[in-house]
């Protein structure tokens, strides 16, 4: 895809703003904003997590975005989108929403630290609803890249659900690994909840063992580039990216430290 790439759709887990500074959510919330001043096109999305205050950071609902239902296991699942602007940075963020899912006031572990039984479903519920939205938004991105754990099932849907669909038919997956995997296991039935479409659950071997590495092993499998945006990525997923053949943009603490980093990535995205 060298020097094509226009459109670049950002998908994280978290971002500056609207949750603590951490690694993900620095380089969410920058990298963006400089793609753009490098002329290229961009959407961010990410959750929205119940203890974002919808009032300080003017968050509202995009109605003609909103009203498809997500079935998971049979049950209907409301898609509410809602946005946001950074003003100083011209950027405007989709969020993700849902009442079951992510109204609580914690990431993706109770109070008490245990790690939510349905962060499977947050997970699924996630990767689509930004497929959709950005269907819904005829925007058709060059580069897809994703930040965090739970948006590693965005590759596998676009890759096998959505591979006839128009607006993906020229999209490639960077997938950034960081130090986020989380360390509770998903329950049993993971591959087959997350089936759909032309994703069947034998597309999803990895996760017939559900945790966070086998979710980012098959986020792996169906990436077109990797990035290495934390010192610390799992030494078991740096190996299946090597086996995987795919092309790595190592981790650089001192780009990451002065903001060369940006060039490095913009680059990237170019030769993917």
């Amino acid at each position: 895809m060298a020097q094509t790439v226009k459109r670049v759709l950002f998908v994280n887990s978290e971002m500056l703003p609207y949750l603590p500074e951490s690694p993900i959510a620095g380089i969410a919330r920058q990298l963006p904003q400089c793609i753009q001043e490098r002329k290229k096109e961009i959407r961010c999305f990410m959750p929205r997590y119940g203890f974002i205050n919808e009032r300080k950071n003017q968050l509202h609902e995009v109605i003609r975005l909103s009203g498809m239902n997500i079935i998971i296991s049979d049950v209907d699942h409301p898609l509410i989108i809602k946005v946001a602007s950074i003003s100083a940075a011209h950027i405007q963020v989709y969020f993700i929403d849902n009442e079951d899912y992510f109204r609580r006031k914690q990431m993706y572990a109770d109070a008490d630290g245990k790690f939510f039984e349905d962060n499977d479903e947050r997970a699924i519920f996630f990767a689509r609803g930004v497929l959709e939205t950005t269907k819904k938004l005829r925007w058709a991105p060059d580069i897809i890249h994703c930040q965090g754990w739970i948006s590693h099932l965005v590759p596998a849907y676009l890759k096998k659900a959505y591979k006839d669909d128009p607006i993906f038919s020229a999209s490639k997956v960077v997938l950034s690994l960081y130090d986020d995997v989380p360390e509770g296991p998903f329950r049993p039935g993971f591959a087959e909840k997350a089936a759909f479409g032309g994703l069947g659950a034998e597309d999803l071997a990895f996760l017939k063992k559900p945790d966070g590495i086998n979710l980012a092993k098959t986020a792996i499998q169906y990436a077109d580039g990797i990035i290495l945006g934390a010192p610390g990525t799992d030494s078991k997923l740096l190996t299946y990216c090597k086996s995987c053949k795919l092309p790595v943009l190592a981790y650089d603490a001192a780009a990451m430290e002065d903001g060369s980093y940006i060039d490095a990535y913009n680059a990237f995205y170019d030769t993917i």
